[in-house]
């Protein structure tokens, strides 16, 4: 075996290289050969003195005359010559470039040609644009049709300042400015303004004044449909309807709540836009139909409605108060009118605010006063814990841990019977009843009358009111709320109580909205409202005699009673809270009366209440005579019969004979 050799490179260039160790140099320089891993170096075969053959990539190579090899070309012109010949790439580069050139020439042909019509449609689309195409919006009505809000054709006017003929330019301008009482540069610098295409230079027109316009024959005029909503004079009702923004979709009220209904589905137009961004309408076309809307049908009777507000507003500006609501129902629940105020008109929006618009009849909340006594009794009877006729001693005051609880009136210690101490609407006689009913009955019977909880009309802005938990009243909670005191309703509220009683007992939930008709004249209902018994008949029977002695010579509140009718009804005064001081004393009063006829047969409930009245402020004085007039009118309005018996007589005091 051969012995291990030095195996690091060596160059072949530098003097004293060689091959192997202790061989004599060269005559010239030379390539170490490669031989295998462990084997003897190739010999010349005639010797040493003959010509040496080395090696090189597998082969032999002849060495030069005299014995000595060529030096190796250098590794970056070996690299170079390897390349191959230059004709050959620029042939195939040519090759490469005819190729791409036939592909440009293909997809060229296919855009102008076999695609061409595809294309152009693309292009087009670049410059058109998607519109909305206004719908009629559903109107709003009462329960005959009659209407508390519609919308009416109306067109927008525009000038396409590249068809107006020069010759009638002038014409035109002084046509629309004159029209229309427009800005005369503003006129002009639209009708001037080229290239654009559409220019609108008037909403809200009229068709009348716009074929009037049109028959001028002026070139360059056109015009769009729109809708423009609108609102009757005088119905009442704005703070309950509410009204729409410019944009055509409702922002506050019944407009707003019920936009989806109402507003219907737009439809889709395409335009073309101009260089300068401007709309051609009339170049493009009609993507989708728009769809009408729906109307809905209240279950209000316009007509009282109207009355409603007026008597309402007359005694708020009568006795100076801050402001009022009236609620007009049947005994089923459905809302006849629901009036407040102060108001606002739907047709100028900007000289109002959000206090006038808010709907007081759910979105005020007061304290009942006497009218909440109704439930203290309705608890108390049918719990079995009294009678009509059973007798209690009552005096002024009464001394209830450290507060003391007195009667409106100073008429000392009293025999009176539940009949009297409701007809005389005693507060010490209402807290005696109450402590006998206890604190979770009566805050049940509360809660199933419909206290502390949405009426289920879901209007815009509605309170729901305060109703504690019974386990967080205090020492004098209880009186205080037998006797309306510590809680708070709305007006629709307490409405609805006293339709539960006129209903012999049975709460239907309130109900504003009749249903909904399609567009093309299918009419659809309502749900049916939900339907609780919160007290027998019996006992609805009882309070209803009960009520109606109120309105009697020794009730509190003679001034409701009418003429050829039986009238139920209880009285209320509250003191208001300030909410800037929050204190009792500097808020004022609330003055309100709720009550039925005819009391014998009951038919339509009508609840008032007004904020802080000046002067007179106890609820039979000031409230009395607006329930009288209102209910009045709805009698005759529904033609209800007059009552045909009189009202039996009920026992109020001890010594007196019923």
């Amino acid at each position: 075996m051969s012995t291990p050799r030095d195996r690091r490179p060596r160059d072949p260039r530098r003097p004293g290289a060689t091959g192997r160790s202790g061989s004599r140099p060269s005559k010239g320089p030379q390539r170490q050969s490669r031989r295998p891993s462990g084997g003897a170096r190739p010999r010349s075969a005639a010797g040493g003195g003959g010509s040496a053959r080395q090696v090189r990539r597998g082969g032999e190579r002849p060495t030069r005359r005299g014995g000595s090899t060529p030096p190796p070309p250098p590794p970056l012109l070996r690299r170079t010559f390897r390349q191959g010949d230059p004709r050959k790439r620029i042939k195939v580069g040519g090759i490469i470039i005819v190729v791409i050139l036939v592909l440009f020439a293909g997809r060229l042909t296919q855009i102008q040609g076999i695609n061409a019509d595809t294309y152009a449609e693309a292009a087009a689309n670049l410059r058109m644009q998607t519109i909305d195409i206004p719908t009629l919006r559903g109107r709003i009505t009462d329960a005959e049709g009659n209407p508390f809000a519609l919308s009416v054709e109306v067109r927008n006017v525009f000038v396409d300042p590249e068809e107006v003929e020069e010759g009638e330019r002038d014409r035109l301008i002084d046509e629309l400015v004159t029209r229309f009482d427009l800005d005369e540069e503003d006129v002009t610098e639209k009708v001037d303004a080229k290239p654009s295409r559409y220019q609108v230079v008037a909403r809200k027109v009229s068709p009348t004044d716009w074929q009037d316009l049109r028959s001028e024959g002026l070139s360059g005029l056109g015009a769009e449909v729109d809708y423009q909503r609108v609102y009757p004079e005088e119905t009442g009702a704005a703070d309950l309807v509410g009204f729409v923004g410019s944009e055509g979709y409702g922002l506050e009220g019944l407009e707003g709540y019920l936009d989806d209904t109402l507003a219907g589905e737009a439809g889709k137009r395409q335009v073309e836009v101009a260089q300068d961004g401007t709309q051609i309408p009339m170049a493009g076309g009609l993507v989708r139909e728009p769809e009408a809307g729906q109307d809905v049908r209240l279950t209000l009777d316009r007509d009282l409605q109207w009355y409603a507000y007026q008597a309402l507003a007359d005694r708020v500006e009568e006795l100076d108060a801050q402001g009022g609501s009236v609620v007009v129902s049947n005994k089923e629940g459905e809302i006849l009118a629901m009036a407040d105020y102060p108001s606002y008109s739907q047709n100028d929006i900007a000289s109002s605010g959000a206090e006038e618009w808010a709907n007081g009849a759910v979105a005020a909340t007061f304290e009942p006063g006497s009218t909440n006594k109704v439930i203290t009794m309705a608890a108390a009877l049918e719990e079995g814990k009294t009678t009509p006729e059973t007798v209690y001693t009552v005096p002024y005051a009464l001394q209830y841990y450290d507060q003391t609880f007195r009667n409106s009136t100073n008429n000392g210690t009293q025999r009176l019977t539940v009949n009297g101490i409701m007809a005389q609407s005693s507060n010490v006689g209402t807290i005696k009843i109450a402590d006998q009913v206890g604190a979770n009955v009566l805050h049940r019977y509360m809660t199933d009358f419909g206290l502390g909880q949405p009426t289920g009309l879901s209007l815009p802005g509605e309170e729901a009111g305060v109703l504690t938990d019974p386990d967080d009243w205090w020492g004098t909670q209880l009186p205080s709320v037998s006797i309306g005191h510590g809680l708070s309703v709305n007006a629709a509220q307490m409405a609805s109580v006293y339709a539960t009683i006129a209903n012999g007992g049975v709460r239907v939930e309130p109900r504003l909205i009749a249903g909904t008709v399609a567009p093309d004249g299918e009419f659809t209902p309502s749900e049916e409202p939900e339907r609780n018994r919160v007290i027998s008949e019996e006992t609805a029977e009882q309070l209803q005699l009960m009520l109606e002695a109120v309105t009697g010579d020794e009730g509190t509140a003679p001034q409701a009673r009418i003429d050829g009718y039986r009238v139920a009804g209880k009285t209320g005064t509250a003191n208001r809270i300030d909410p800037e001081t929050g204190r009792y004393d500097e808020g004022g009063y609330t003055a309100t009366f709720a009550g039925f006829a005819p009391a014998d047969d009951p038919e339509l409930v009508v609840q008032v209440v007004l904020h802080d009245p000046q002067g007179t402020y106890y609820g039979g004085e000031a409230a009395g005579p607006v329930f009288n007039d209102i209910m009045s009118f709805a009698l005759k309005t529904f033609k209800v019969p007059p009552t045909d018996e009189e009202p039996p007589a009920i026992r109020l005091f001890e010594n007196e004979e019923g």
